[in-house]
């Protein structure tokens, strides 16, 4: 119990956590946001201990030959806030780790006790929503730090190290620079590379049906689908074997298959046919609601019906949560407490009537392995709160999904949907259409919650579809006939939604760190997405390669779901986290190598970095590289580069072929006319060129602008370009005025006197009025220009900063003024959301290559007095030289 004097500092991770819970606490008690981990393993060189930088295992941060110890360090921008921290622990009684519920959350509280080495008593709080009747359970009932927890995420962060700075620096030797390779990461790349490894193999088959329209004597036309032919089933597109195009069994196995030829006279035959009622098959379903959400299922769910990255779902749930509103969101487990139960029951009565509620609670039991049944599913908080009576205090994003969960807690407590499923097969005595229809008599949880799917196709056809209500033996009138045409589809490729739901299924990394994998191989350029879909790259199939010749185990999915299953074990005592460390890396006393044996294999980066295509029509290799300067392909001596956009699946040796003629020799468009010298549009190291003249002939070139394709770069773009620097006319003392495109892009000249323009389309169209305004500015030597807002998309509700569209030196970019991300190349300014704004900035920030700029005071000028003077030369070390005063430089004449 808590006294009524006690003075507390109690410690969470976030400013807004802190701000929340502050709410619910006694007078007396001082809640301080530690920001995170307050200490890690050295993230870089300049981190690494002056001590210990000689010894062999310094970069990695973890002494191998010691236990494994780690290294830990504090982050020179967490050193004011550790101070802080220290400061506020003076005159306090007890210090109450408040952290969140989870082995990172427990990690942080174990830091803090390590570094601020508190004298005054440490007790443990732990909640699962941020309430007043939450907050005053935990102050009553604290507990220990549980250190079996600490060691297995302390084990996890040893092991994705090791993993990590072992692996990475081989990719970038072999493949590319600034790759890397991950535990998790690495399996998830693996996946989507199979996905398109499968599309590639696929062989697309065409098969027919025909769709009739029947109506009984009174009633609306209703639509059938051809469903067998002189007692044969119609083939469909799950009868195709996807590597061959052809049917997986024969004709004689009971499947017909029918083509365009055999359609069309199906048409003309059936036309004339009477038609009657073979079949009419009734029967009742029932549909239960599906269970309160998980992290895992809220991502699925988040992305498919609110089209929300798995990121920005956890973002928007953790600012949800730091709020009071929902419980973690970081959970394995689809378990409700009684108190949330009692009130969802309550409000399902109040709000859809006594029908909707079952006789008996409905309990879950999670079935996905080593869930923490502690923790509960994620709801809402317990005063339950309608979303209408949010929608006020909340932003979009935090709207949307605040409904998302309280629909779905409210479904999984209510009565199910039933209904009838019935099935209509209509007959010649040769042909048999089919109709299946779906009534619902009682709509049950789905009053309040129907969940997405995957397929769109597949939800449509689920919908209520109401046939008329016939006999067998009912005479029924054709109303419209006709053939149609169906391609097999390949394997889809995999959404953000479908990956985290195989990551889960596979037991894969934990739910709670999808997010953060899925923003790694976007940011590293493994995956690229079109749409929704995620698609790999060639830079993902090389180091794919890589690691399944040399690394095999390490990105075995199986071998990497066991190795969740044993942390998961270590985390419950089951097993030792030393025997297994040294087992991972140094290996076994049998044929098993371990981690540090592995990396010296002997890596060819040729061959890792070539993939093998097939052979053209005479014979010739066709392969694809994956070279330092993006993906290209070879065949003998010819090289043409692969044009950005191209999938892997989409590269067949037709594609090919045709990249090859126009990429590996120049493309010749026609003559100057004034010079009647040739022109050519080519490709090079540096991208592509157009070119005036042979090459023994003293040739013009330059390069494309932005945007332009070489495929489509027509005789008149290319003069264009090769009669720059155009001549923009001269100013008053009869000075040229010259506008080009150069390294840096497009610019303006007159003598050495130079400006760059805005936008590379400028180099033809500026004016000279426009072109003397520009050179009369102040010249921005030393300095980049000023980017330009291009668009306010508004504010960023987790810092209040404002986010916009820039257009810099560099092209379209997006900033809260502090971190900066790029657009791609052919980003619209119109189209760019806020939302996405802000998933490219969160994605920057986590990459750690960049800080958030701190916001400094401009101090006032001391003036320095002769006692300031006396007391600096006092600090100074003993023996240290007297330094002279600098001599003062001439000032520079003014340019």
């Amino acid at each position: 119990m808590v006294s009524a004097n006690e003075k507390a500092l109690v410690i969470v991770e976030s400013p807004t956590k802190a701000r929340t819970i502050s709410n619910f606490l006694p007078k007396g008690f001082i809640v301080e946001a530690s920001i995170g981990h307050i200490r890690d393993l050295p993230n870089s060189a300049k981190e690494i201990p002056a001590d210990i930088k000689k010894e062999p295992w310094s970069r990695l941060g973890i002494n191998v030959d010691s236990e494994f110890e780690p290294v830990y360090v504090i982050p020179p921008e967490k050193k004011k806030q550790v101070a802080k921290l220290k400061k506020q622990l003076a005159g306090v009684d007890v210090v109450y780790l408040a952290t969140d519920e989870d082995r990172e959350g427990e990690s942080i509280s174990w830091h803090l006790v390590e570094v601020l080495k508190p004298k005054v008593p440490k007790k443990r709080l732990v909640f699962h929503e941020i309430t007043k009747t939450a907050i005053r359970a935990a102050l009553d009932n604290p507990r220990e730090l549980d250190l079996r927890m600490i060691k297995a995420q302390e084990t996890r962060r040893i092991l994705d190290r090791l993993y990590g700075y072992e692996i990475s620096p081989i990719l970038w030797r072999k493949v590319a620079p600034r790759l890397s390779a991950g535990r998790v990461q690495s399996v998830t790349v693996r996946l989507i590379v199979e996905r398109e490894r499968e599309r590639q193999r696929f062989v697309k088959s065409t098969f027919w049906d025909l769709t009739a329209d029947f109506k009984a004597e009174s009633g609306a036309p209703f639509s059938t689908v051809l469903h067998s032919l002189d007692g044969k089933r119609i083939a469909r597109g799950k009868d195709f074997d996807s590597t061959t195009g052809l049917l997986k069994t024969g004709d004689d196995a009971g499947v017909q298959l029918v083509d365009e030829e055999m359609a069309t006279a199906l048409v003309d035959e059936l036309k004339r046919a009477d038609w009657e009622v073979g079949r009419v098959e009734r029967k009742p379903y029932t549909d239960r609601p599906s269970p309160p959400f998980t992290t895992s299922t809220l991502q699925q769910e988040a992305n498919r019906k609110l089209r929300l990255s798995a990121r920005a779902t956890m973002q928007a749930a953790q600012r949800l949560y730091e709020n009071g509103l929902i419980t973690y969101m970081r959970t394995d487990s689809t378990t409700l407490s009684d108190q949330a139960v009692k009130a969802s029951r309550e409000q399902i009565e109040r709000l859809y009537g006594k029908e909707y509620l079952p006789d008996k609670p409905r309990v879950y039991r999670t079935k996905v392995k080593n869930a923490q049944e502690a923790h509960e599913a994620i709801r809402p908080a317990s005063e339950f709160k309608r979303p209408d009576d949010l929608r006020a205090q909340l932003g979009d994003r935090e709207f949307k999904l605040y409904e998302l969960i309280w629909k779905r807690t409210m479904a999984c407590q209510m009565e199910d949907a039933r209904g009838h499923r019935m099935t209509l097969r209509i007959t010649n005595g040769r042909a048999v259409f089919q109709a299946s229809g779906k009534t619902i008599e009682f709509p049950g949880y789905l009053r309040a919650y129907v969940e997405g799917a995957d397929d769109p196709d597949a939800e449509l056809a689920d919908k209520e579809l109401v046939l008329p209500s016939v006999s067998e033996g009912d005479s029924m009138e054709l109303d419209k006939l006709e053939p149609k045409s169906h391609t097999t589809q390949p394997p889809a490729r995999y959404t953000e939604a479908s990956l985290v739901k195989e990551l889960e299924a596979k037991g894969v990394g934990r739910p709670s760190t999808y997010a953060t994998i899925i923003d790694t191989i976007l940011h590293r350029q493994y995956v690229v997405k079109q749409g929704s879909a995620l698609v790999p790259t060639f830079v993902a199939f090389a180091v794919v390669k890589l690691m399944e010749k040399h690394f095999g185990g390490l990105v075995d999915v199986a071998f990497t779901a066991r190795m969740e299953d044993d942390l998961d074990k270590i985390a419950r005592g089951e097993m030792d986290a030393l025997p297994y460390l040294r087992s991972f890396y140094f290996g076994d006393k049998g044929d098993k190598k371990g981690l540090k044996d592995l990396i010296q294999t002997e890596i060819d980066a040729r061959e890792v970095c070539t993939l093998e295509l097939g052979e053209d029509d005479e014979g010739r290799v066709v392969n694809i590289r994956v070279g330092r300067y993006g993906p290209y392909l070879e065949r003998g001596d010819e090289r043409a580069t692969i044009p950005e956009g191209v999938a892997p699946d989409e590269l067949d040796m037709e594609r090919a072929a045709e990249i090859l003629k126009r990429g590996s020799g120049p493309i010749e468009l026609g003559d100057d006319p004034e010079t009647g010298r040739p022109v050519f549009v080519k490709t090079g190291r540096y991208g592509a060129y157009v070119q005036l003249g042979e090459n023994d002939d003293e040739p013009k070139m330059k390069s494309l602008l932005p945007g332009m394709e070489m495929e489509t770069t027509t005789q008149e773009d290319a003069l264009r370009l090769l009669r720059l620097p155009r001549t923009v006319g001269e100013d008053a003392d009869g000075e040229s005025v010259l506008a080009d495109y150069g390294r840096y892009g497009p610019y303006i000249k007159r003598g050495v006197d130079t400006r760059s323009l805005e936008k590379p389309e400028d180099v033809f169209d500026v004016t000279l009025e426009k072109a003397l305004a520009r050179l009369a500015e102040a010249p921005t030597r030393g300095r980049r220009r000023a980017s330009k807002v291009m668009r306010e998309l508004g504010v960023d509700p987790t810092n209040d900063l404002q986010v916009k569209v820039m257009h810099g030196p560099y092209g379209l970019y997006v900033t809260d003024g502090s971190i900066n991300a790029s657009l791609a190349k052919d980003a619209e300014v119109e189209k760019v959301t806020l939302e996405e704004a802000i998933d490219l900035i969160r994605v920057r920030e986590a990459t750690g290559k960049v800080r958030r700029k701190k916001k400094t005071k401009k101090k006032a000028k001391k003036k320095t007095t002769k006692k300031a003077t006396k007391k600096v030369t006092k600090s100074a070390k003993p023996g240290a030289k007297k330094k002279s005063a600098p001599k003062k430089k001439a000032p520079k004449k003014s340019s």
